[in-house]
Parts: structure tokens; sequence; C-alpha cells
């Protein structure tokens, strides 16, 4: 009896799709979870609360021989037992690794970007305060456990940064006396309660440690590793091209993706110039968005505005039954934790799909310190005038991130809720900002508009200088000006746009996610007819996990047609 079962479970397919499933779990608990603990804490796998991420030479050797390793067992695993999510899981899974292989081998940011030593350092402290979920004591353990071995991070850094390219070791220099002042401040208030009086002297020490390990690499970067920083932060056309396709499963040639850019860059201006037109035909667009600025909520009633748009967005989304929202529960709109301000204005802090205590999805939002002189508050504040109120609540929460977030439990496998691709993520929120005002939004506001086209614009300019960056087509100086003169952007913003485009290559993710979504839509329309719905369209959609388009595609349309 017992071995007819076991052949009818074959016949049925129950026994590979359960052997499929066992190798998922193996690949992320060897292959994944071991070299990105902190990764892992995010996602709600505690058994790595206590480790760190690790550099060491023979621990990246040991992660390219693991990555190989599934790299064969999926390619070997019989497709022909595989449901058709299956085998789209499959192509997430080996473009995963590939992505990974790529970046330890060939693109090798752990021997090009001093900042990724220090941030590592940063982030695993972050994702152990952020949450609450286990006691502060318990997590302070595991604080400490992985403030131990942060020393470490800057000996292998030291061992393995060859000649980085100057612009990285500049930022990483800017960067280290933010973490440091995280460390000495916003780290221990995190833990003011703890009572335990040994505990917090053992964190006292540790934390102290890392401050003067945080110092001393400040120290060599710039005595040691600056006037040695002469490398060259292009990935290269063959690099760009592998990047987009191991990421995101973009397999456009460059040139013809430039042309695209380029196509939806000059839609844009002139949709730009049309609306400030309308709005006061006397005035330079400049002119209308910095009196847009000054239409801001005061410092007491930030929180509240930002409280107000959420609402209206949630009450428009239904009524207009733009897609199903899976819950009723809001985020939690809350002043940003004092250990996080650093590092953000404002964001959106939801957990991971298999955190099973720490629930809460908190909206932070940056408000001025109360120390600041009036001309800095009112600076602060221009940056949260109505406009930008609007398309952040949309971005971060209603229909964005947020809205992705509740829906990521009706997505169909681990590998769904585990692996994203920031086309889907990014693309979506930044679909959502336009979306909202085309479906009414706002009642026809201009300067909503004007805000949402200025927000496009900038991404417009992220798609075409991160191409022409990394394949020599423009100097860093010309992607700062085509950010000036392309994008409409202040001098500053082109600068620090362009330098992070140094080190992430392929940010036309938030344009091309826009793109790819749009025409996907174009094409579902079509194929549904008359039974076409918007809200049907974006449930399907975001049902789906956080895949490529192109597998979201396959799914909704049934073929393999081109993203774009």
């Amino acid at each position: 009896m017992k071995r007819i079962v076991i052949l009818l479970l074959a016949a049925t397919g129950i026994m590979h799709a359960q052997t499929w499933d066992t190798l998922v779990d193996s690949y992320f608990d060897e292959a994944v979870f071991p070299f990105g603990p902190s990764g892992a804490v995010q996602e709600g796998f505690h058994a790595y609360d206590a480790q760190l991420e690790d550099y060491a030479q023979a621990t990246i050797q040991k992660e390219i021989a693991v990555s190989r390793k599934y790299e064969s067992q999926f390619m070997a695993f019989p497709v022909n037992k595989l449901s058709a999510d299956q085998l789209a899981d499959r192509d997430m899974v080996l473009a995963s690794i590939r992505s990974t292989l790529l970046e330890l081998e060939s693109i090798r940011m752990w021997e090009k970007n001093p900042d990724q030593y220090a941030s590592a350092a940063s982030g695993a402290a972050f994702v152990i305060m952020s949450r609450t979920f286990a006691p502060a004591d318990q997590r302070l353990r595991s604080l400490i456990a992985r403030e131990k071995l942060m020393p470490t991070l800057f000996v292998e850094g030291k061992a393995n940064l060859k000649n980085p390219p100057k612009i990285y070791t500049e930022v990483a220099i800017e960067q280290v006396p933010g973490i440091v002042s995280f460390f000495e401040h916003d780290v221990p208030l995190a833990f003011k309660d703890v009572k335990d009086a040994a505990l917090q002297a053992q964190f006292k020490q540790t934390n102290a440690a890392v401050i003067k390990e945080l110092n001393a690499w400040l120290a060599w970067m710039k005595s040691d590793l600056l006037p040695k920083s002469n490398g060259d932060y292009k990935l290269g056309a063959d690099n760009y091209r592998k990047k987009l396709l191991y990421d995101e499963m973009v397999d456009i040639p460059l040139d013809k993706l430039l042309e695209i850019g380029y196509a939806n860059l000059k839609l844009n201006q002139q949709a730009f110039r049309d609306t400030a037109k309308k709005i006061d035909p006397k005035k330079t667009p400049q002119q209308i968005l910095d009196d847009a600025e000054k239409d801001h909520p005061t410092a007491d009633h930030l929180l509240q505005s930002f409280r107000d748009t959420l609402a209206g967005l949630r009450s428009y989304i239904v009524d207009h039954h733009l897609m199903t929202i899976p819950s009723p529960v809001m985020p939690i709109i809350e002043e940003t934790p004092p250990f996080a301000r650093a590092l953000t204005s404002a964001s959106m802090d939801t957990p991971g799909p298999y955190e099973k205590v720490a629930k809460e999805a908190y909206f932070n939002v940056t408000l001025p310190e109360k120390s600041w002189p009036a001309a800095q508050t009112e600076d602060w504040l221009r940056s949260f005038n109505r406009g930008t109120i609007t398309s952040t609540a949309i971005h971060e929460a209603f229909p964005g991130h947020y809205v992705q977030f509740l829906w990521i439990p009706s997505a169909p496998s681990k590998v769904r809720k585990l692996i994203g691709v920031s086309t889907y993520t990014e693309g979506w929120a930044h679909y959502c900002e336009q979306m909202m005002i085309d479906e009414g939004f706002g009642g026809g506001d201009l300067k909503l508009r004007l805000g949402q086209l200025q927000d496009a614009l900038l991404r417009n300019a992220r798609f075409i200088v991160g191409i022409k960056i990394h394949t020599g087509q423009m100097t860093f100086q010309e992607g700062v000006d085509f950010f000036v003169n392309e994008g409409f952007q202040t001098h500053i913003t082109g600068e620090r746009e362009t330098k992070r485009g140094t080190s992430d290559p392929t940010y036309l993710y938030y344009t091309l996610g826009k793109l790819e979504i749009l025409k996907l839509r174009e094409d579902y329309k079509k194929m549904r007819g008359s039974a076409y719905t918007l809200e049907e369209f974006h449930n399907n959609f975001l049902k789906q996990g956080m895949p490529p388009i192109k597998i979201v595609r396959k799914k909704m349309l049934g073929n393999d047609s081109p993203v774009l």
C-alpha cells in the first residue's frame, strides 16, 4: 500500500512539488540568509538576529561557490514537473543567483566602495532597533552580539578595497560622521528603557568600540585610501546589460532603452511647460514651483496634514473602485524615531512577509528640530509643501508601497514574497503618482499635476544619466547638467542625483517600471475588451508578489510579448 501511495504522489506531481519547495527552502537557508543576515531579520527570520554581514575573502568565495551550486541545482530540476508559477519562480531564482554572481565576481562593489562597510554597520543596528519584534532587552542582546562583530567589517574593508573611484571614497568620507552620530546618540536612545544595568554596561562598551572603529576608519580613508582612489565607477555596457537582465529581466538593447527614455522625457517636458503656462503664463515654471513650495503646513500640523491626505487618498481609491485595499488598517503616521532621523525625511516601514510579531506598518515623517532657527525650519517645511505631501503619500502609502505590502500575503509562493525587483516595486509606486492624478484625484489641481511632472522628470533624468555615465557617453559633470537643464532640477539636486547614479547605476527602474506597467495596462485592456476595469487590472497586478514585469505579463496576458 505504501509503495502505491508513493507512485500515486509521483504521478500527480505532488512529490515533485514538495521536492521543489524543499529546494527553495534550502536555497534561502544556505545561499541567501547566512550571507545577508540583516536582510533576513528585515524579512522576519530572527534566527539571524545576532549575526552580521561578513566580507572576508573566504566568505565571498564561499558565497560564490554556494551560489554556483544552487544555480546548477535549479538548472537541473525537471521543468516538466513544475507548474507555470513554479517555472516563473525558477526563472526568478536563477536571475537572482546570477545577479549575485555578477556583483561578487564582475562588478565587485566589495572591492570598490568603502561606504559598503560603514553602512553595513549602521544597517545591521537599524534593523534590530526599528521594529519591536522582541522585548527591548532581548533585541539589545542581539545588537551587542552584532556590535562585537562590527570591528571586523573595517579589517575586511582595508583588505578588500583596491583603487576605488575617488567619488566613492569621497561619499564614504561624507557619510561616516552621520553614522558616528547615529551610534553616539540614536542607538543608545532606542534602548534607553532597558533596566538591566549589566546589559547596559556591556552595550556601552561594545557601542564605544564601534564608534572608535568608525572614527579610525574615517581617518584611514582620508589619509590612506583617498590618495589611492583612482578607480573607475563605470560598469561598462556589458555589465550594465547583464545587471538589467539579472536584476529586472529586461533584455532591451541599451540604445533602444535610451530612445525610450528620451521620448518619455520629451513628453513630460512638454506637459510640464504646458501645465505651467495654464497656471500662470506670465511666470516661469521655476517661479511657479517656488510659489508652490510656500504652500505648506506649520511644523505642528505636518503629521495631521499627512493623516488627512492618507484618509482622502484611501477614500478616493475605494469610492472610485481603483483597486481593492485588502485591510482597513491604516499605517501609523508618526514622527520619525530619533534613531532614524539621520537616514530619512519620510519613509514607509513595513514588516517583512514572515514577521510574526511586529506587524505594524509605520509611515515616518521627520519634523524640523525645535532647536533649529526659523530660516532652517522654513527651508525644511518647503520640502513638505502640499504637492510634495500628496505625491509622497501616494508613493509611500496609498496606493504605493503600503498597498503593495498589504497584497504580499496573496503572493503565490515563498519566492514571490522574498525576491522582488525594483521595476515592479518602485515602478508601481511611481506609476501610482501619475495614475492617481490621471484618475481625477485633486480635482484637476494643476499645481499637483506640475509637482507630479517634476517628479517624473527627475526619474527621466535618472534613466538617461544612469545609462550614459556607466557606458562612457556622459561625464559626471554632464550628468549634473542634464538633471538641471533637462530634468528641471536644482544644481544641488543634480549633483546629489548624479553621485547616486555612480553607485546605483540602474536607477532607471522608476521610469522603466512605470512605462512597463502602462504598456501592460493598455495590452490588458485590449485583451479584456468590454470586460476591462481598472480595478481588475490593478488587483491582478498586485497579487503577483514582486516579480519582473515580464513574468507578470505572461501571467496576465498568457504570452511572452515585449514589455515595451
